[in-house]
């Protein structure tokens, strides 16, 4: 009655090649191999992927499903998707006279944002591999997570200093420069922290990182990059 997720990891930590299959009484039952554990990773690893992507299973992602039921599985994730989207658009919404005074922020807005995300992306993906074989763990959790933070302040200032003087001599405004370079640093530190804490969260609560982790990740880095941005543009420059 093993999990199978459970069969594949003990397989792994013991560097086993078969294990018997026993019943409730302890009567021989089979047997498990090495090539059934290696189907059941393969299997895994798919699921996880294309979970990440918001397709709901392997079997309903097959290009010769029907037109209906491969909208029908696709549609869910997309639908929290429009829902969360329209909460980062109310918060551009709050700043709609300061964008409207200074067109700068609308053309870079976007590069805040979407950076900060993509970095929370990265990071996401691996603590979901990392939950998945089983290396992350209470005993090293709080280092992983100081760990992952440290490396989102590490790029947020790489990228903040990348950003903030491409944006100032593009734009001739230094003062845009330093600001867009702070919004930069906060989302990448936030995105990293998020990228992490979010999937532990989920996992914690029995839910799958790999399923509404991206989602809310996403949500997360566009709120914050856009409203540390223009908040940071309209006490600043306006």
């Amino acid at each position: 009655e093993m999990d199978r997720e459970d069969v594949a990891f003990l397989f792994k930590q013991r560097n086993l090649v078969s294990a018997p299959v026993i019943d409730k009484s302890g009567r021989l039952v089979g047997q498990i191999t090495i090539d059934d554990v290696v189907d059941v990773i393969e299997e895994e690893a798919e699921e996880d992927i294309l979970k990440m992507a918001g397709v709901a299973s392997v079997e309903e992602s097959t290009l010769y499903n029907a037109v209906i039921s491969t909208a029908n599985s696709r549609f869910p994730w997309l639908a929290v998707n429009l829902l969360t989207a329209f909460l980062a658009s109310w918060v551009v919404g709050l700043y709609e006279d300061s964008i409207a005074k200074l067109a700068a922020l609308a053309v870079l807005m976007p590069i805040v944002a979407g950076m900060g995300g993509n970095a929370g992306t990265q990071t996401l993906a691996t603590v979901v591999r990392a939950l998945a074989t089983r290396e992350i763990d209470r005993s090293n959790a709080l280092r992983v997570v100081g760990k992952e933070l440290f490396v989102g302040m590490i790029h947020g200032i790489l990228f903040a200093a990348i950003v903030g003087v491409a944006a100032g001599w593009w734009f001739d405004d230094p003062i845009l420069g330093l600001v867009i370079a702070a919004a930069m640093f906060i989302n990448h530190t936030v995105a990293g922290l998020s990228g992490i804490l979010i999937p532990l969260a989920i996992d914690k609560f029995g839910g799958d990182p790999a399923a509404s982790g991206g989602v809310l990740l996403t949500t997360v880095t566009d709120v914050v990059g856009f409203f540390s941005f223009l908040g940071l543009a309209t006490w600043i420059l306006l």
